[in-house]
Formats: C-alpha cells, sequence, structure tokens
C-alpha cells in the first residue's frame, strides 16, 4: 500500500507532498510528522526508500507507507493528555509521534508481537531522544513497548482513549478491540480491506467510517502456553509514566533560574520518581 504521493528527497520534502495531497490537514500531526525523521527508522543500507510514499518491511521490521500513518494520525484525532495504544507497534515511529501529541499528562503504550522488534523500537526512541533537535521544542510522552500478542490482553486493563491496530482485524475479534476503548474514544483500524475510524458513543453504541481501502497483513492468532492457555499481556499504567511527564516539564522550566541549580541532581530525580502518586510529586516541586 502506499504510492499515493510523489517521492521526496528528505523528510521535510515528504512532508510537503503529503500536505499537498491533503493525507496531512492540521497543523498538530504536520508537526509531528516534520519532527520525526522516518529515515531514521530504516536499517543503514535502506533508506534510499525512506522517503517514497512505500511500506518497508525487513525481516520483523515493518513501516506503513507515510500516507497510511498520515490518515491515521488524522483519523485518532489527538489531544494532549489522552491515553493512547497501539496494537503492533512495530519501530515506534508512530508512536513517539503520537508522544509529541499527547505531552507530559498522556499514557502511551505499544504491544508488539516481536522480542527482536521491541528492542529495534527502544533504540530507535533512546537515539530519538539523545539526538534529535525537536525533542526538546516538545512535551513528550514517551511510548512504552511491551512483547506480547494483542489478542491477549489482561481482562483487567485499562480502557484507552485512542487505539490504533497495525494489522487486518477478522470481523469476530471486532467487537474485542472496541472494548479496549472508553466512551468517548476513538479506535482505528484495518478491517475487511478498509482504514476504519470508530467511535465510541455510548457504553453499547459505535459509529463507523471508512477512512481508505488498506491491505494489511492479518493478526497473528495466540498460541499456547505449556499449560494450553493463552499468556496475557498486562496493561497496567505505572506510577512513573504519570510523574516523569510532571518532572520533566517542571525542571525544564526551573532551569532557567540559577539559584535553583543545585536541585539538579540525579538523586532528586529519582526521589521524584519513587513517591507515591502526583500529589506527591507536586508538592515536592513547588517546595523546590
Amino acid at each position: 500500500m502506499g504510492g499515493a504521493v510523489s517521492a521526496g528527497e528528505d523528510n521535510d520534502d515528504l512532508i510537503d507532498n503529503l500536505k499537498e495531497a491533503q493525507y496531512i490537514r492540521t497543523e498538530r500531526v504536520e508537526q509531528a510528522f516534520r519532527a520525526i525523521d522516518r529515515g531514521d527508522y530504516y536499517l543503514e543500507g535502506y533508506r534510499d526508500n525512506a522517503y517514497k510514499d512505500l511500506a518497508w518491511k525487513h525481516g520483523n521490521i515493518h513501516l506503513s507507507a507515510p500516507c497510511i500513518y498520515s490518515e491515521v494520525m488524522e483519523a485518532l484525532k489527538l489531544q494532549p493528555g489522552l491515553s493512547f495504544l497501539n496494537l503492533g507497534s512495530g519501530t515506534g515511529y508512530l508512536s513517539t509521534m503520537v508522544g509529541l501529541i499527547l505531552g507530559p499528562f498522556g499514557i502511551n503504550h505499544g504491544i508488539e508481537l516481536h522480542s527482536d522488534v521491541v528492542e529495534y523500537a527502544k533504540e530507535k526512541l533512546e537515539s530519538f531522544i539523545k539526538n534529535s533537535d525537536s525533542f526538546d521544542k516538545f512535551e513528550f510522552c514517551e511510548p512504552a513497548f511491551v512483547v506480547g500478542n494483542c489478542l491477549q490482553i489482561a481482562s483487567d486493563s485499562h480502557q484507552y482513549d485512542r487505539i490504533y491496530c497495525g494489522a487486518g482485524v477478522q470481523k469476530d475479534h471486532e467487537n474485542y478491540m472496541k472494548i479496549l476503548l472508553k466512551v468517548g474514544g476513538i479506535l482505528v483500524m484495518p478491517i475487511e480491506d478498509q482504514l476504519t475510524q470508530i467511535m465510541r458513543t455510548g457504553q453499547n453504541t459505535w459509529e463507523s467510517k471508512n477512512i481508505l481501502a488498506v491491505s494489511f497483513a492479518p493478526l497473528v492468532q495466540p498460541s499456547k502456553n505449556d499449560n494450553g492457555k493463552p499468556d496475557s499481556v498486562g496493561l497496567r499504567i505505572r506510577i512513573h509514566e504519570r510523574t516523569w511527564g510532571i518532572v520533566r516539564r517542571e525542571m525544564r522550566c526551573l532551569c532557567w533560574k540559577p539559584r535553583k541549580k543545585q536541585y539538579f541532581k540525579e538523586k532528586t530525580v529519582i526521589h521524584l520518581l519513587q513517591l507515591k502518586d502526583e500529589k506527591e510529586v507536586r508538592v515536592v516541586l513547588i517546595g523546590l
């Protein structure tokens, strides 16, 4: 799937082409795409195709075509502070773009079937945080990636405001996906060869809209463990996911106050991250 827009010479050129073709339509989505160079998520030696509107696959590593990611980002209608679940998170490219919009008070989770791809995603995320000029221009919600099958999410996992599934969903799994969504939330997934936006309008009511004709590999069916039961994937919000955004935001503000520099010590950060809830973190930061 892809080839809908002209090839670009670099990332900005690609984004210009996606805008011209009306795949990118909002400033918020455009900023996220420009902040993260798609070529950085390719293996060395394969970047020649990074700025073409084409999908790319090497072993278990896969990137959808830019036009697909553009439609997904627009259809999710992302806002700061929302919770997001990426089913089949792959390289982490999409999750990282989403994190730039969610900001420090969001939740950003990804489930990926292949452990080698999760390691690849973590490496790319670390590289973005350390090396990208764009990182400090945004309030970032760092993605958390786990290995597992997205059809085996534990029953006690919480629901999400926004969900994307990057593999073809069979009709008999449609309701399973819908239940993961909060009322008022948006789910984007490929089903019956259509990229579909589903909005949960009530406890038992939904609105669906087809976005784009697509062709995705189907979801991999769960395998069973030695006990004859499938392993479940736990998705719990860890307290540091909520507090780290607050810490980073406040410390960035404090960096402009020279008399506060003594608080930029590793032990202070560790102490903040070990606090039990956001209220305690705010109290400590105010005390600084």
